[in-house]
């Protein structure tokens, strides 16, 4: 049986760095309409390859073939005009362009010597009409949510008719019904024909899209499966080398422990009446979709949004409407979902990040009134050591490190004061099985100290294996409120679309 020629072939693919050799002879292949999946940890070579195959700079050895074609790219520009383009989760948009202006750049209509841009405008309203998108095309790009950059730059791809599209995490901005039109272009572009490189940390999205999945670690192929030839954690396995089993802990409960935190008929935009019960030594699950209300209900309880009804109180402490300081000087510590625009100083080291869950110490204090550096390094380092941050990465600029290590350091200002509740939303987003594994771990030993835990997620087998209680949010309200055995992933599921609150 004579197999079809690939339109990418990489043979023997190895990067070197100074000092680190991020690919070792790596093999991939990617065929005429298929999405081909790249899993592997942060630190597997996966970006390595992709920018390889993007002209983003060259392989150290090994060869390249596109469409039979061996090739040396020497620029992204080279590899587009090869027909491969890339999406990657640092966008390339120009903030001060419209949409349309970004979508055309560089291939702009033209009547005569002038840019024709109703012409510009109006292919810009079809294409995101056939990407079924809504969008207004001439709203600047730095207007836009996150969401709407990725689509704006999946729809950039998508109009360069590119025969190779490279897509990196695409969908850790979107939510499900984004998630879906992403779905419908990527299947609509395999029928024509587009090859794909998907890279995703969200296992459970292989299988809608996928034919192929190749795994790395440690800048090595581990092997290449269909995607029905292995379960999730098999894969999981592949990439880690762990059982699951392994990346999940048990986690003690503290039985009849005290509540520290109680919300009752909570009312904010988008929740409608919530009570909530947190207690000391046990991990509160919050799972539910996208708009549910899960993560609105205790950003307005914190005091981050407005609260318009209900009683918060902490500790036997009336708190309702308190500002957010407040909350963090009476023992909450809050970890937001989106550490790039909530959680850290991008500019600043990853030491210095950690340096402001230390101040308000008394220890810290240094003569004068100023803070005591010796005093801040010698607790920064333990914490360090405590979130497996190792001393080579404390120097850096944190918007140099990978997501998994920008987490990291964000649950890691959790440990600059003695917290009575940690409320995590979104606490592992973007990151590997692998660096998973070790915030589950942290996760543990805060529980298992005596804290009250709360972890918001959108990732259910996460949520469901770490949760002693569970609750499910449905359109502002709670729809289920499930413990131990009785947490259940049809229920969840049937609990995610109910108005009816369901209790077991």
């Amino acid at each position: 049986m004579q197999h079809p020629r690939p339109l990418v072939a990489m043979s023997r693919i190895t990067k070197q760095f100074p000092g680190v050799t991020a690919l070792d002879s790596v093999d991939f292949t990617l065929l005429s309409g298929e999405v081909h999946v790249l899993f592997g940890e942060n630190g597997a070579g996966k970006s390595t390859l992709i920018s390889i195959l993007s002209g983003v700079y060259p392989q150290t050895s090994g060869t390249l073939e596109v469409d039979g074609e061996t090739v040396a790219f020497s620029s992204v520009r080279d590899a587009k005009a090869h027909g491969i383009a890339a999406v990657f989760q640092e966008f390339s948009l120009v903030p001060t362009l419209s949409v349309a202006e970004n979508i055309f750049l560089g291939s702009e209509p033209m009547w005569g010597p002038f840019v024709d841009r109703k012409a510009m405008v109006r292919e810009a309203r079809k294409l995101f009409a056939e990407l079924d998108f809504p969008m207004d095309v001439r709203a600047k790009v730095v207007s836009l949510s996150r969401a709407e950059q990725q689509m704006v730059e999946i729809a950039k791809a998508i109009h360069s008719r590119a025969k190779i599209l490279i897509l990196d995490e695409p969908t850790a901005s979107l939510t499900e019904r984004e998630t879906e039109a992403l779905f419908r272009i990527v299947r609509e572009a395999k029928a024509q024909g587009v090859g794909i490189v998907y890279i995703s940390h969200r296992i459970q999205e292989f299988s809608a899209i996928a034919n192929r999945i190749t795994v790395l670690r440690d800048g090595k192929l581990i092997g290449t499966v269909g995607v029905h030839e292995l379960s999730h954690s098999g894969l999981v396995e592949m990439m880690t080398g762990r059982a699951i089993d392994e990346i999940y802990p048990q986690i003690a409960r503290k039985p009849d422990g005290p509540v520290v935190l109680s919300i009752r008929g909570l009312k904010a935009w988008g929740v409608d009446g919530v009570d909530i019960d947190v207690r000391a030594g046990e991990v509160l699950g919050v799972a539910g979709l996208v708009g549910s209300g899960k993560s609105r209900s205790w950003r307005a309880a914190l005091g981050i949004i407005p609260m318009k009804a209900g009683q918060v109180t902490l500790k036997g402490k009336d708190v309702s409407g308190k500002p957010t300081r407040r909350f963090v000087h009476d023992g909450v510590f809050y970890l937001p979902p989106d550490r790039k625009s909530e959680g850290l100083m991008l500019g600043a080291t990853t030491r210095q990040n950690i340096h402001l869950g230390l101040l308000n110490r008394d220890d810290v204090s240094g003569v004068m009134g100023g803070l005591s550096q010796r005093k801040l390094r010698t607790l920064s380092d333990g914490i360090a050591r405590k979130v497996d941050l190792t001393d080579a990465y404390m120097g850096r600029t944190i918007s140099n490190l990978s997501g998994g290590n920008q987490q990291k350091a964000l649950f890691g200002r959790g440990f600059g004061h003695d917290y009575d509740l940690y409320i995590f939303d979104e606490p592992t987003v973007g990151v590997d099985m692998g660096t998973r594994a070790a915030l589950y771990r942290l996760i543990k030993d805060i529980a298992e100290a005596g804290k009250a835990v709360v972890v918001i997620s959108s990732d259910l087998p996460e949520v469901m294996n770490l949760a002693h209680r569970l609750i499910v949010f449905s359109a502002g309200t709670i729809s289920a409120e499930l413990s131990g055995d009785a947490i259940d992933e049809q229920v969840i599921l049937k609990s995610f679309f109910s108005h009816e609150r369901q209790t077991a």
